[in-house]
Order: C-alpha cells, then sequence, then structure tokens
C-alpha cells in the first residue's frame, strides 16, 4: 500500500463559485480529498468543510485528491438522484488540463483500456483486461515544449484514476503524480499538473443547462 502524507490547503476552507437551493459547486484546490477516507487523519476533506455550513450536503462524484477543479454537490435528496443520475448515465460534459511528460507522436486520440483497483499498491489502480471495468478518455495536444505537453482530457466514463492511468498508458504520465510518475516526469512539477477546468450539467429541478469553468492553479501557457 501506498502511504501518502496528508497536508491539506486551509485558505480558504472552501471556494464556492455557484451555489442556489439544490446545488453547490465548487472549486476543489489539489491536496483536499473530495470525502472523508477511512482514518481519522483523513476527515478533513472538501465534503466535510462544507457540510460544516451546508449540513444537508450530499457528495455526487469525486476528484483525486491531488486533483483541482470543479465539483459539484447536492444540497437535498432529490438534486442529489438527479445529478448522480446524470453522471451515471454520461449525461454530464467534463474537460480536463494535463501536462504530461514528454511529446504525444498524434495530435489526438483516445484511450480505450478498462481499469480496476492495484489492491496490493492501493490506492493505485491499473489496467487490466481481464478484471477491469470499462473506460474511454479522448485527448487533444495543445502545446508542446520541451520535455513536456498540455493536453485537453475528456473523460466518457469516470473510473478513479482513470485519467492518470490512461495517460501513463500512453507513455506519457501526467507532470507531479506521485503516484504514477517517476525520475523527470515527477520532478517536473511540484503537484499533480491535472484540473477539472470545465463541468456542465442539467440543473436538477428546473432542468436548464449549466456550465461551470475554474481556471487552473498552473501556468497553461508556460507548463
Amino acid at each position: 500500500m501506498v502511504l501518502l502524507r496528508y497536508d491539506p490547503p486551509t485558505d480558504p476552507q472552501f471556494e464556492v463559485l455557484y451555489q442556489d437551493n439544490s446545488l453547490i459547486v465548487l472549486n476543489k484546490p489539489s491536496g483536499l480529498l473530495s470525502v472523508p477516507g477511512r482514518e481519522a487523519v483523513h476527515r478533513d476533506s472538501l465534503s466535510y468543510r462544507v457540510a460544516r455550513v451546508y449540513p444537508d450536503v450530499q457528495v455526487v462524484h469525486r476528484l483525486d485528491m491531488a486533483t483541482s477543479g470543479v465539483i459539484v454537490m447536492a444540497l437535498h435528496p432529490k438534486a442529489h438522484r438527479e445529478l448522480s443520475r446524470q453522471f451515471r448515465e454520461r449525461e454530464t460534459e467534463k474537460r480536463y488540463y494535463a501536462w504530461v511528460y514528454g511529446s504525444p507522436a498524434a495530435d489526438a486520440g483516445s484511450v480505450d483500456l478498462p481499469l480496476c483497483c492495484d489492491w496490493p499498491n492501493r490506492p493505485r489502480h491499473m489496467v487490466s483486461l481481464e478484471h477491469g471495468k470499462p473506460a474511454l478518455t479522448h485527448w487533444r495536444c495543445l502545446r508542446r515544449e520541451p520535455g513536456r505537453s498540455l493536453l485537453e482530457l475528456t473523460p466518457i466514463t469516470g473510473r478513479s484514476h482513470q485519467l492518470r492511468v490512461h495517460m501513463l498508458s500512453l507513455g506519457h504520465p501526467i507532470l507531479g503524480d506521485n503516484l504514477y510518475a517517476s525520475g523527470e516526469a515527477l520532478t517536473m512539477a511540484p503537484q499533480l499538473q491535472l484540473h477539472a477546468a470545465h463541468l456542465a450539467f442539467r440543473h436538477p429541478r428546473y432542468r436548464h443547462w449549466l456550465e461551470f469553468t475554474a481556471p487552473a492553479p498552473f501556468d497553461m501557457a508556460h507548463g
């Protein structure tokens, strides 16, 4: 099992992008768990902090601890059911940005490889044709720089660590990834260079289309 030190950022406690009577949309920082972990030391999390202000909040989806960006939570059970359905039925739109190691041979492509937990090395996940669940990611190269490239990533499924493992499978691990990168790919960035920049879905009550964005905490122009 891979043991990681947990020292989440505390200022601000949480950043609200949007809120109404049904939902709250937040910009999660890198280094903060989406939900509490099993150990007491991992209780501090985005959902724990939000629940101290909004006791009825319910988690709809998660971002990895090291991933930053847009995340939505429901403020009552009916909204939770409808938002969860949209994620389950893949009716949402998600877009991420990532700096990866090296330069992909093509300008765009897809990774269609099933994933499962790597139990001896959890929380790592891995590609497994035998035991994995289907996972699909589309990617597009936006910039190429010496030693690294900026990719736009569109996950169609929402498996744990999907983008990180899929990029590793291409031979281009995400910079600063302390679970899947090594050597230069690990040391070229101080933290995981993966950001959930865009999330869109239908309002669970009024059904109009909502779109939210959050700027990346890393420099999109120069890495």
